[in-house]
């Protein structure tokens, strides 16, 4: 039996598929599965075969976020995670290849903030998108406070961080916050196309193009990674946190004091 994370690793020609394979958790994520898909990230920065990287999940979801389930409350708190997860971001934005996230389900979380970290974000008509980190008396990481308000503008940044409300796809495109919508019929069709033109495009064009994007519109990225990492770190230390682990798996709602 394998002792590999439960991330699928896949090469389709030219397009290297990194797939959150934990379906019946909704592919909430460990730290190992987040380093198993960085690690598969920066080694397509360097390999010629790879053209376009493509982000998905297994299943009904395309991630659900952390694992929470398992999280020791008495532990000291844990940065590792944040740090697996601003790298994987990191290198979502950086790699020299275009990358599509093809959002086949809920998007949540820190899994938000990766689809967000593509290129290009195609989300099926069904999915969503979710900053639930309040919900559990957290902020936001892996670089969506500096990705989100990038896309949509403070006003709705504050809105999805905040009120921990569903973005639907739909609406999510409305705003601009991804790149495409798509019939939940035709999604993998759609996920198909993309995924060839991309790679039979001009890869070294794309390269400069990321650069320039990200330049203009994400130069606050590496900060906003030190702002949350220390924010987070804190949070983990207080009552609220803890309330609110609890009350997710009671399945109830948080009785917060702000302490």
């Amino acid at each position: 039996m394998s002792t590999e994370p439960p991330v699928r690793i896949d090469h389709d020609g030219a397009a290297l598929r990194i797939t959150f394979d934990r379906p019946d958790q909704l592919n909430a994520l460990t730290t190992a599965m987040l380093v198993r898909a960085s690690d598969a990230v920066e080694a397509a920065v360097a390999d010629d075969g790879v053209r376009v990287v493509v982000l998905t999940g297994a299943g009904r979801a395309f991630c659900a976020g952390a694992d929470l389930a398992g999280r020791d409350l008495e532990a000291d708190p844990d940065t590792g995670t944040i740090d697996a997860a601003n790298r994987l971001t990191g290198l979502l934005r950086a790699i020299p290849k275009p990358v599509l996230a093809a959002v086949n389900g809920p998007a949540v979380g820190v899994g938000c903030s990766f689809a967000l970290a593509a290129d290009l974000t195609v989300a099926r008509e069904s999915a969503y998108f979710l900053l639930a980190f309040a919900n559990v008396g957290l902020m936001p990481d892996g670089g969506s406070t500096a990705l989100v308000p990038a896309a949509i503008g403070r006003a709705r940044a504050a809105r999805m961080a905040l009120l921990a409300e569903r973005v639907p796809a739909p609406q999510a495109l409305e705003w601009g916050l991804i790149s495409h919508v798509v019939p939940d019929d035709e999604f993998d069709g759609e996920i198909s196309r993309l995924t060839t033109k991309l790679a039979e495009g001009p890869t070294v064009a794309y390269a400069q193009t990321k650069r320039a994007l990200a330049a203009a519109s994400l130069a606050q990225l590496d900060g906003a990674f030190a702002v949350e990492r220390e924010g987070q770190s804190a949070l983990f230390g207080t009552k609220d946190f803890a309330e609110g682990v609890a009350a997710f798996r009671a399945k109830r709602r948080p009785e917060f004091r702000g302490e």
